[in-house]
């Protein structure tokens, strides 16, 4: 149960950058976080498909390209 309250206020302090213009690199920290903190949860999680994992997996992809676009 710490595991997706972890998430939830990830996700607050997420939407306070974004509504504050925070700048690109501390929102892909906070996502960085956010995908480790929601495979935490996925792994604790009794009866969670893999196919969650494999999102968590498909969201580091997707945010390591992005990072590279925004940053360059």
């Amino acid at each position: 149960m710490e595991e997706a309250r972890r998430v939830l206020a990830r996700l607050e302090r997420i939407e306070e950058l974004q509504s504050g213009d925070a700048p690109p690199a501390s929102l892909l920290d906070e996502l960085r976080a956010l995908l480790d903190e929601a495979e935490a949860w996925a792994r604790t999680e009794r009866g969670v498909p893999e196919t969650a994992l494999d999102a968590v997996a498909r969201g580091r992809q997707m945010l390591e390209s992005t990072s590279r676009t925004l940053l360059a």
